[in-house]
């Protein structure tokens, strides 16, 4: 098995250029259909205050007031009763709802401690493309039009810039909010945490396409569990929608929507959902998707302060945008389980019904007082290896006792690309009955430096822990002993050759395979004491150059690398004019040394 050569050179502009070019069309083929400029170029992304629909307009429709009861026959997947006759809008198309349960489902077994609900991707769905435009979509989630928000020129809205050629929103001189979940451009294929875009493949098809349901709505489902967020804490989940969309408006109509799901909804037929019709006027532009119908109202674009007025759920009038009728109330609850089920105190419910509370079972003593940090030197570990000692703290009490079955989420900064299984950035274990909990195995990326660890209790009020940790770049790969696999004599005429791959060598570290060693091979003079470079005999010849320095001898070659088998066959040996015994000098940053004799006869005739 012959071993990567690679000489070192320096590079100029010209193949940086070409790197660069290679790695953007890498990254735009990602999505469906990347062609043209769009597959050469890798989109900036967006500044930290741009939301994630760059501010667009929404629909403003508040939910009913009656209670979503599905029509007889239909297919009910919420909490409320399976019998009579309710609101239109309580019907979900199908696909979508596939796909909002899907994303949910799969937050669920990666980030667990998120809590998040397939309703409040419902909520946020009916807001921005009401619900795809009614369920216009194809049998794989594809939007049958593209969705697309107003042109973000500033005028109402962030001013972005086209970052994508026009390839996701077919603008070219700015961008435009695209899909059932209206993420810019800048934003899907380059504004994430770790600056690879929120992004997602959430139908398994390899691609990461915007206007697909499926995907979409997995991609918005990590931005709103994204830094550690417990949706199941109103200020988490405001600061999620918020982000979103920054408005005030926004977040009480995606509340209301989303209390409104959660008390119970049906499956309705793809093409048949409800549409809504109402936006904020003042706003202007082409969407090409339906979202410019009906009236509208002012909105806030990015960096604007939210209007004043109570949030749902609180007490007092409701804020401006709208007031809800006789018998309406807005009071969005916590978030339940991933799959939907469950009652939760706080939802919407029919006017003369009233809640019924169903309390969670008690899972412990309910005010641990602090997390201590199990153990006083941080973690460290070598890229790519697992942690030997994984994230661990301690629940207590005021008196210092431990408290078992608490709650605690570990969750990584965006500092790192060190993982918890599944990939996850974060994960929730309960306290022992000795009050430790310990986090699953962290295993550490190609990413090296230190971060630091956040331990939180989910369901208290505990001062959070950090717990240091360090990963260190792997060490080179080291070699003792440098040996020829072959122990024939190698001989060639001057002016000639020696035979192809004439000089193979293995390399070991204590008696073992040194795979990945770096060997620098160089032809020296016979001097005993002090070898240096040979001006004469055997060479080699520089595989990268051009033109008349395609022969001009080179007698150090560095960057030679042993295979996964610690083999390394040596390029070509070519001669000159000189006969004679030449020395090859093989060595290794270790130490490991090994000469070769090349003999070199005389020219027939000289």
């Amino acid at each position: 098995m012959a071993a990567t050569f690679r000489r070192r050179l320096q590079r100029g502009a010209a193949s940086t250029a070409v790197a660069a070019l290679v790695l953007a069309a890498l990254t735009a083929s990602q999505a469906p259909g990347a062609t043209g400029a769009a597959a050469k170029r890798q989109p900036a992304p967006p500044p930290a205050d741009i939301p994630i629909d760059g501010g667009s307009a929404y629909y403003t429709d508040l939910p009913p007031l009656n209670s979503p009861v599905p029509p007889r026959g239909s297919h009910h997947t919420g909490q409320g009763p399976a019998t009579g006759r309710g609101p239109a809008e309580a019907g979900l198309p199908a696909t979508v709802l596939a796909a909002y349960k899907k994303a949910a489902s799969t937050i669920g077994t990666s980030d667990p401690g998120c809590r998040l609900p397939w309703q409040l991707l419902a909520g946020i769905g009916k807001v921005e493309s009401g619900q795809a435009r009614g369920g216009a979509v194809d049998a794989e989630g594809t939007t049958l039009q593209p969705i697309l928000g107003p042109q973000l020129n500033g005028r109402g809205f962030a001013r972005i810039t086209d970052t994508d050629d026009g390839h996701f929103d077919g603008d070219l001189t700015h961008d435009r909010a695209v899909g059932p979940m209206q993420f810019i451009p800048s934003t899907w294929s380059n504004g994430g945490p770790d600056g690879t875009g929120w992004g997602a493949d959430g139908n398994g098809d390899g691609k990461k396409d915007p206007h697909n349901v499926f995907d979409a709505a997995l991609a918005a489902g990590r931005y709103l569990c994204a830094g550690g967020r417990d949706l199941t804490a109103q200020d988490d989940l405001d600061r999620a929608i918020l982000g979103y969309n920054h408005s005030e408006e926004y977040l009480r109509t995606v509340l209301s929507w989303y209390a409104f799901y959660r008390n119970g909804t049906h499956e309705v037929p793809d093409g048949k959902g409800v549409l809504p019709v109402h936006r904020d006027p003042g706003r202007h532009g082409d969407d090409n998707g339906g979202r410019s119908e009906g009236r509208r109202h002012h909105g806030h674009g990015p960096g604007a302060k939210p209007g004043k007025g109570p949030r749902p759920g609180g007490s007092g009038k409701p804020g401006k945008g709208h007031k809800p009728g006789k018998g309406q109330q807005h009071h969005p609850g916590k978030p339940g389980r991933p799959d939907g089920t469950g009652p939760t105190p706080g939802g919407t419910e029919p006017p003369t019904q009233k809640p019924t509370p169903t309390p969670e079972p008690p899972t412990g003593p309910a005010h641990p007082t602090a997390l201590v940090r199990v153990g006083d030197k941080d973690l460290s570990t070598t890229a790519g290896t697992e942690f030997a000692t994984p994230p661990q703290v301690r629940a207590q009490d005021a008196e210092g006792e431990a408290v078992a079955g608490v709650p605690v989420r570990f969750t990584l900064p965006p500092a790192t690309d060190a993982r918890f299984p599944g990939d996850a950035t974060a994960v929730t274990v309960k306290t022992d009955k000795n009050g430790l909990a310990t986090a699953p195995t962290l295993r550490a990326g190609d990413r090296t430096g230190a971060f630091r660890i956040r331990a939180t209790t989910v369901e208290h009020t505990a001062a959070a822990v950090e717990i240091g940790a360090t990963v260190k770049a792997k060490p080179a790969p080291k070699a003792d002993k440098l040996a020829r696999t072959s122990d024939k004599e190698l001989t060639a005429t001057a002016g000639k050759a020696f035979a192809e791959d004439a000089v193979e060598i293995k390399a070991t570290y204590q008696d073992k395979i040194a795979a990945g060693v770096a060997v620098t091979a160089t032809m020296v003079t016979d001097d005993p004491k002090q070898p240096v470079e040979n001006d004469k005999g055997p060479y080699f010849k520089d595989p990268e150059a051009t033109g008349a320095g395609k022969h001009k001898p080179v007698r150090t070659l560095t960057g030679l690398t042993t295979d996964a088998n610690g083999l390394l066959k040596l390029p070509k040996i070519y001669t000159d004019a000189h006969p004679g015994t030449f020395l090859l000098r093989l060595t290794t940053a270790d130490g490991a040394v090994l000469t070769v004799k090349l003999k070199v006869a005389a020219a027939t005739g000289s």
